[in-house]
């Protein structure tokens, strides 16, 4: 391997994942697949296993899929590891297939949250499920990490429960639960494991296993980073530390009105109800002594003003300021309103979200508690600092593992494929794509990956990722030439990062990009364009496509990386997210303005016009965002209209627990800034009507709309926007329309006649298989335009791997 040499802080704060010494049990070796069954266990000669994982997701052997990744990772420190994957929940015997684990249960609702995954944003089942062999739903309970670990304790009652995964790290605190409509408790109380595990979990997981095999009780395992757990509060293991009040870290305090260039000190100060002690000292020292009243008149007594009289000045004593201490921060604990609180005021809500976020820096984060319960019932749950982000060498070797990189064979039907009615779409999507990075310092306020992934950007080295290039040619079933996406949750963020390791450390931004580019963050996209290159030079590979979105505010930093971009790497078409043109929601969003996506899309024109391609860009839009106006999504259609676009899938806003944005949907408040009874209030959409008025401005173009935008048009005094001109909107006439909008998900969709009928019905030129139609978008990050993906045959995704 000839990857750099990692020289930040967090490259030395951790103990290694391959300095462990391996458990007995490896000399078992390696599984071709984690057994799901007895009979597979008497086959590789166990006669138990030391973990058993249970998953919400169908088990594919590929690093895109995390209970293979931890699967995989436990197997290489020498544990037996066994899967159950999609139990069936009524009861606890399913969860008793492969007999009593050893050491622990490690349980995970799977890839996506359980309630995302099965709910629209509308609140509405979805009958689907990627992560299900036949796009199959319902084969999860909601909130199944809740569940699961209720039926792994049933099964085994003193086998210790590690719970783990997105919907866990989701839930580490007391959080808004959008499809109840209420704050809930953390997951580590109402699912009563032993530990959660959130982030990114390979570091703590390793060490957590070997801690209990070594026979150490888990209620001592408390000191691991990324992890949380119930504790008491006169449980004698938390002696010892400092306990903050969290408002003293972010004090829900008065706003500070703006300050007036034009008043002097004093008046300034006068306006916020104090004093300028500078200015007004002497005043004060003077009533003080009996030379002014404290009418502000002079005292008759003193005819002359006495000299000796001088303000005093207090100033630190240096001696006793080089002795001061301030508490270490790892053993500082910062103590949250409890969930009582944030339940009942969302204020309070909205402050414990944002000093939560102000700690997810691995380089300066301390622990936090929160309260539970009051007298007998109380107890405390504590959560330590994020996980120490992994290295390259760390990378490498958990994406080098011995992955069969496929479905379990019990998916297989009679002829031993994954197609047809045993297909996974979620494996079908990723079958040849790379993971080439972890993490997103984009801190978009409505997205989850930083609050699972983080911040730091965690990149392979480049041996390793060709090594997989060269593996899924010569190894995977159906492989034409194509790597269908080279990416991660941001496609152009692989080896950025802080230029220097103390500021990385020490930094407690949100966002490395907004407002704008961090004068210290590196944008050289040099080592990609390195790997875009020497991939698409390796024999056998066809083409290497883009499928990650695409930061587009730092790719303009590079044209170079652009033009190498667009002229090798899209497909017909490139999915970039400016998600709104207007600069009330993208400020609630920590999104740039659409100047940049203006800026992106000439390079973008330019570049392909010199490579003689035809192709365009797919830009992702979010309705009914926080912070977002009827009037700014009516700014919006207008400019889909100027621009010739028309979306046929629309994103409306989720609220994720957690999420910034879901905070300020809860309280009304915005956390990016200092959170006070008075301070900035976030207009809301809320409501199933206004919501579809969001939704119907992006789908302008749908007669079903018509009715509902003109009679907001109105309302809203833009009554000009009616009409059969081009420079209308919408027009005044009304078609027969069936009166409803159904979403474009597969058998939510529109019947495939319909389409066909309404396809003929547009004027267009013949398009290649796998080209977009020119003016047509699909904004939904859950549907894209059908393109050549290397497969066989191919297919639409029906999913993202970026979690909303």
């Amino acid at each position: 391997m000839n990857a750099p040499v990692d020289v930040s802080f967090f490259a030395r704060a951790a103990k290694p994942l391959t300095s462990y010494r391996p458990y007995w049990a490896k000399r078992f070796g390696t599984a071709p697949f984690l057994p799901m069954s007895r009979a597979e266990m008497d086959k590789l000669g166990w006669d138990s296993c030391d973990i058993i994982l249970v998953t919400g997701d169908a088990y594919v052997d590929h690093p895109s899929f995390g209970m293979a990744v931890i699967g995989r990772t436990l197997e290489a420190q020498g544990f037996r590891v066994g899967i159950i994957a999609q139990p069936d929940w009524q009861s606890a015997e399913p969860f008793k297939a492969l007999g009593k684990p050893n050491l622990f249960w490690g349980v995970t609702a799977g890839n996506m949250d359980s309630m995302i995954n099965r709910y629209t944003a509308d609140r509405k089942i979805r009958s689907d499920d990627a992560y299900t062999p036949g796009d199959i739903g319902g084969k999860r309970p909601d909130r199944a990490a809740i569940v699961y670990s209720q039926r792994c304790r049933e099964a085994y009652k003193d086998v210790p429960i590690i719970l783990g995964g997105i919907e866990g790290s989701l839930r580490r605190i007391a959080h808004y639960d959008y499809w109840s409509d209420k704050v809930r408790r953390s997951i580590v109380v109402d699912a009563k494991c032993d530990l959660l595990l959130y982030g990114n979990a390979e570091r703590a997981l390793v060490e957590v296993a070997h801690r209990i095999a070594a026979r150490e009780p888990v209620e001592q395992i408390t000191d691991v980073r990324g992890t949380a757990f119930v504790r008491r509060p006169d449980d004698e293991t938390g002696k010892g530390w400092f306990e903050i009040d969290s408002t003293s870290v972010d004090e829900p305090g008065r706003v500070e009105a703006h300050v007036n260039p034009y008043m002097t000190t004093s008046e300034q100060a006068a306006a916020q109800g104090s004093t300028c002690s500078k200015d007004d000292a002497p005043d004060s020292v003077a009533a003080s002594a009996g030379e002014i009243s404290v009418s502000g008149q002079k005292d008759p007594k003193s005819a002359e003003p006495n000299p000796a009289i001088q303000p005093m000045l207090f100033v630190a004593n240096p001696e006793l300021k080089a002795k001061l201490k301030v508490p270490p921060r790892d053993k500082s604990v910062i103590r949250l309103p409890s969930y009582e609180q944030v339940k009942s005021d969302p204020v309070l809500y909205a402050h414990a979200n944002r000093v939560l976020h102000l700690e997810t820096n691995p380089g300066n984060a301390r622990a936090l508690v929160q309260a539970h319960g009051e007298g007998v019932t109380a107890r405390d749950v504590w959560i330590n600092p994020p996980p120490i982000p992994l290295t390259t060498a760390e990378m490498d070797y958990v994406f080098d593992l011995t992955y069969a990189r496929g479905p379990h064979p019990s998916y297989a039907d009679e002829n031993g494929s994954h197609d047809g009615a045993t297909k996974i779409p979620a494996w079908e999507m990723i079958r040849f794509s790379i993971n080439i990075m972890r993490g997103c310092f984009g801190g978009c306020t409505f997205c989850s990956i930083t609050e699972h992934e983080g911040r730091i950007i965690q990149s392979r080295s480049e041996d390793s990722i060709i090594q997989e290039i060269e593996d899924i040619r010569d190894k995977v079933k159906g492989f034409t030439g194509t790597i269908s996406d080279l990416g991660g949750p941001t496609a152009n963020m692989y080896r950025l990062g802080c230029k220097s390791p103390e500021i990385e450390a020490a930094c407690r931004k949100p966002s490395c990009v907004y407002p704008g580019i961090c004068s210290n963050l590196g944008t050289n996209h040099d080592p990609l364009i390195k790997i875009y290159r020497r991939g698409r030079a390796l024999k056998g590979i066809k083409k290497i496509l883009i499928g990650s979105g695409l930061r587009y505010d730092l790719a303009v930093k590079s044209p170079e990386y652009v033009k190498e971009l667009v002229q090798h790497h899209v497909g017909g078409y490139l999915k970039i997210a400016p998600e709104h043109t207007e600069q009330g929601p993208l400020t609630k969003m920590m999104k740039p303005g659409i100047g940049s996506y203006d800026k992106f899309k000439q390079m973008f024109e330019k570049f392909s016009e010199e490579a003689g391609k035809k192709q365009f860009l797919i830009p992702y839009f979010i309705a009914a965002h926080p912070g977002t106006s009827d009037e700014d999504m009516m700014n919006l259609a207008i400019w889909l209209k100027k621009n010739g676009f028309r979306a046929d899938q629309v994103q409306t806003f989720y609220p994720s627990p957690m999420a910034t944005a879901t905070a300020m949907y809860h309280s009304n408040k915005n956390p990016l800034r200092k959170i006070t009874r008075d301070s900035e209030a976030v207009d809301i959409v809320r409501g199933d009507k206004r919501r579809r008025l969001h939704k119907a401005f992006l789908r302008y173009h749908d007669p079903n709309n018509w009715p509902l935008l003109r009679e907001a048009l109105k309302a809203m005094g833009r009554a000009d926007l009616i009409g059969n001109g081009k420079h209308h909107l919408i027009p005044t006439f009304q078609p027969l329309t069936d009166g409803g909008y159904q979403s474009a998900r597969r058998k939510n969709s529109t019947p495939v006649g319909q389409k066909a009928e309404a396809a003929k019905a547009l004027p267009s030129k013949p398009m290649k298989a796998g080209q977009p139609q020119k003016g047509r978008l699909l904004t939904q990050h859950t549907g894209l335009p059908p393109r050549v993906t290397g497969s066989a045959k191919p297919a639409a995704p029906k999913f993202s791997k970026k979690a909303r």
